[in-house]
């Protein structure tokens, strides 16, 4: 084998694990939070820039709502008639008492000059807070939203990883195949020592 074709074959061996590596230690930081009691979420938005930025993963922590303070920052969903229809991420800026017994909230973006125009109040006994965040992490959970993108990330090393244990099984049935027999030519249907017209020698 030639030493070319043998550093090529060793570093496709080196990438195919180095991407299994890096498969797993996905699987791990996707599932991993969960088993600690964390939430995921994705800041798709700039109004938080300066405390953490567009693009960061947010982990939350269930709290209940009870136990809420101004200057918590949650992730939840503004009342129907806000306007908006999706999560939103932003500092709790003040919890007054409601009629009903309920807990009032507003709340800011840390980058937007003035509150929220909505108060609202939490139904759920919990609510998450944001924990932790890391930076630019939300960008893969975006991208691997997208169905052909986690085709290429998890099907990719698959297949090369596939691609590579079918070549070590290819050269380890050729390393234990036995050597083909040489061939004998015949004798013409001679007996061996006898000349040719059927004379023996003297």
């Amino acid at each position: 084998m030639s030493r070319p074709l043998t550093a090529v074959r060793t570093v496709a061996g080196w990438l195919a694990n180095l991407l299994l590596v890096a498969v797993v230690l996905g699987c791990a930081a996707y599932v991993a939070p969960g088993l600690f009691g964390y939430e995921r979420y994705v800041i798709t938005g700039g109004s938080m820039s300066g405390t953490f930025e567009k693009g960061s993963l947010a982990f939350e922590k269930r709290v209940p709502v009870a136990e809420l303070e101004v200057g918590d920052v949650i992730t939840y969903l503004p009342p129907a008639d806000s306007g908006v229809s999706t999560l939103v991420t932003h500092r709790i800026t003040s919890i007054e008492p409601g009629e009903d017994g309920t807990r009032v909230m507003q709340t800011q973006g840390d980058a937007n000059p003035d509150p929220d125009p909505w108060e609202f109040s939490l139904t759920a006994p919990t609510q998450p807070v944001v924990a932790q965040t890391v930076p630019h992490l939300g960008h893969v959970f975006i991208a691997l939203a997208n169905p052909q993108v986690r085709v290429l990330v998890i099907g990719g090393p698959a297949a090369l990883i596939a691609l590579l244990a079918l070549r070590d099984l290819i050269v380890a049935l050729r390393s234990h195949t036995p050597p083909s027999r040489p061939h004998t030519p015949g004798t013409g249907g001679r007996i061996p020592g006898q000349a040719a017209g059927g004379v023996s020698p003297a």
